[in-house]
């Protein structure tokens, strides 16, 4: 059993960790509430132009931009994992990660072959020692979603898919849900599924300057920039949410272990003053 100075000494050191954690908590707990309204109020936009985007997609069928048109054949998969530059977050990173991993294989199973886009540290680091084929990363985000360091790792997919690089884009990310719950996902970015854009209630009809082409190309172009950095707004409300958690049980915990040692402390405290009361008994009586 360990001495009364070692215990004193880990007892000491769990309260510091214990500090560190609750501190954390808190500002993991502004930050929270911070994040999760960049991410309400980055959805009133996001529904507009899906409107719009779904009603010019519709008012002129002779011309049908390429991230409409379903392709037959799928031999090449692009895939956008976003994940956090940091990790004390519990098990949110391993969970989105987990769920691509399985989709890697079994598309390698089928003999499709992938190309990855990295938004985050954590996902980079996986994808770079699974060996996979990164063609795009950003990192290094901060506490806020930012569009301008987004475009150029967006742009790299889709130039891809417009040049028939691969046929499908996918993105993965961790939708949230509320602060106890965060939900690892998955979703088909290109080509554009119906239920994706939804069909206008009424049929409106355009006149298009310069024309059609150049128009669906802009607003198809920001619709996929607005769905990326909604899911990058989400994963971070989700990883703001899952680090609160985390360390209010890291904080628990310790508080738990500061207890069992004290105890244990105290037991060996007063198992030594006990032997020393009957040393000096034992002394007086054999005087």
């Amino acid at each position: 059993m360990p001495g009364t100075k070692e215990i004193r000494t880990k007892i000491r050191s769990v309260q510091n960790t214990r500090k560190i954690t609750k501190a954390m908590e808190m500002v993991a707990a502004s930050k929270m509430r911070k994040a999760q309204e960049r991410m309400r109020t980055a959805r009133p936009y996001g529904e507009k132009i899906r409107n719009v985007a779904a009603h010019i997609s519709h008012a002129n069928p002779e011309y049908r931009h390429p991230f409409l048109v379903h392709r037959d054949t799928v031999q090449r998969i692009g895939i956008i994992v976003i994940t956090t530059d940091k990790g004390l977050c519990g098990a949110l990173n391993a969970n989105i990660l987990r769920l691509a991993l399985s989709r890697l294989k079994e598309w390698e199973a089928q003999g499709e072959s992938i190309d990855v886009c990295c938004i985050g540290n954590k996902g980079l680091g996986f994808m770079q020692r699974l060996g996979a084929d990164i063609v795009s990363q950003v990192t290094g985000l901060g506490d806020r979603p930012q569009m301008e360091k987004l475009i150029g790792t967006i742009k790299v997919m889709l130039d891809g898919y417009t040049r028939d690089r691969f046929d499908r884009l996918m993105l993965f990310y961790t939708r949230f849900i509320n602060t106890m719950k965060q939900e690892p996902v998955m979703e088909q970015l290109l080509p554009l599924a119906g239920e994706r854009l939804g069909a206008p209630e009424t049929a409106w009809d355009y006149i298009y300057e310069p024309e059609a082409k150049t128009v669906l190309e802009q607003v198809l172009t920001r619709y996929i920039e607005t769905l990326i950095y909604q899911a990058v707004a989400e994963n971070m409300a989700s990883e703001q949410s899952a680090r609160m958690v985390a360390m209010k049980s890291a904080s628990d915990n310790a508080a738990t272990v500061i207890d069992e040692l004290t105890l244990v402390y105290n037991k060996n405290r007063q198992a030594a003053i006990t032997k020393e009361i009957a040393e000096i008994v034992g002394g007086a009586a054999a005087v």
